[in-house]
């Protein structure tokens, strides 16, 4: 069986699941992801499963890859990329690996945190130029958290939040409310909310069509001027434009991003042709350690092969 492996961090990070795929006796073909559909299309025509990131997984794309595809098998938990609605018509399952990533996130949120409050990017290029300018920053003890959306990830981020002796509000419709007694985690039934009372604005939602765009220019102006926003979840739940203005404006304090709507971006993002310094971007690395990659990657071999073999997935995001 031949297999298309796309994600470049199961690629280059060593570990067991080298071995694991390896001893399957799979021919395998690579690519540098994330890819668009045009190159998805020119790789997809003889083989039995792929491995895939955040690669664009449309209906042209699975079409085009029957009827030798038998599984899809998403490496990481967003499958906004991937057109679940095609996959379940053509009866191709859509695994993915849920419950492997979420401390490796919550903890880069906090990273991203504390060098927004504290300046640490600026001071770091400050020093390495030669110049001892020191900048007074925030502290993250007695501020507000609010965490939009409290699945795996939300909620390993309040935990995390109790240790810096925050206040921790959240919001999402589904509720876990066991969770959110034991933690401390309050309630906002709307965003506006949340939005209004928090310090940090922490993103953990699900992208879908109805919240693209989520944060835009209504929302921001509800945020406080000294608040910050985070975002580990997808670039596309906050118009870059309306972002780019608040912050010119001082209507929030900065921005930090682990994703951006178009990955990779191209030269003229407006995140970066800002040239703001309250904006620290990265390159969607928030679940890329060592020990996540081997589990992510680990599950999502188990995950083909199970399909492949005849048996059910670990987890499917399209089940039928």
């Amino acid at each position: 069986m031949r297999i298309l492996i796309t994600t470049t961090s199961f690629m280059d990070t060593p570990g067991a699941h080298h071995d694991l795929i390896k001893n399957q006796g799979y021919e395998i073909v690579t690519a540098r992801g994330p890819l668009r559909e045009e190159r998805m299309l020119d790789l997809v025509g003889e083989v039995d499963g792929m491995i895939c990131g955040d690669d664009a997984i449309t209906r042209a794309v699975i079409r085009e890859a029957l009827p030798r595809l038998k599984v899809i098998s998403k490496y990481g938990i967003g499958v906004d990329r991937i057109d679940l609605a095609a996959a379940t018509e053509l009866n191709v399952p859509v695994a993915y690996t849920p419950g492997v990533n979420e401390v490796t996130v919550a903890e880069y949120v906090f990273g991203l945190m504390i060098c927004l409050a504290r300046n640490i990017p600026q001071e770091n290029t400050l020093v390495k130029k030669g110049e001892w300018k020191r900048i007074t920053g925030h502290e993250l003890w007695g501020k507000t958290i609010g965490i939009m959306g409290m699945g795996r990830i939300g909620k390993q981020v309040a935990k995390r939040a109790l240790a810096f002796e925050m206040e921790v509000l959240g919001c999402d419709p589904a509720w876990d409310d066991p969770f959110c007694r034991r933690y401390s985690v309050g309630r906002c039934l709307m965003a506006d909310e949340l939005l209004r009372k928090a310090d940090f604005v922490t993103l953990h939602m699900n992208l879908t069509p109805e919240n693209r765009w989520f944060i835009n220019r209504d929302r921001l102006h509800m945020m406080k001027p000294a608040a910050y926003l985070i975002n580990c979840a997808r670039g596309a739940l906050v118009n870059t434009a309306d972002l780019v203005n608040a912050l010119k404006h001082g209507r929030i304090a900065g921005y930090a991003g682990d994703v951006l709507e178009h990955e990779p971006p191209g030269p003229d993002d407006p995140l970066i042709t800002c040239a703001l310094e309250n904006v620290i971007l990265t390159p969607h690395i928030g679940s890329r350690t060592y020990e996540s990659v081997v589990r992510q990657a680990t599950m999502a071999v188990k995950n083909l092969a199970a399909v492949l073999s005849g048996e059910k997935p670990l987890a499917q995001a399209n089940p039928f």
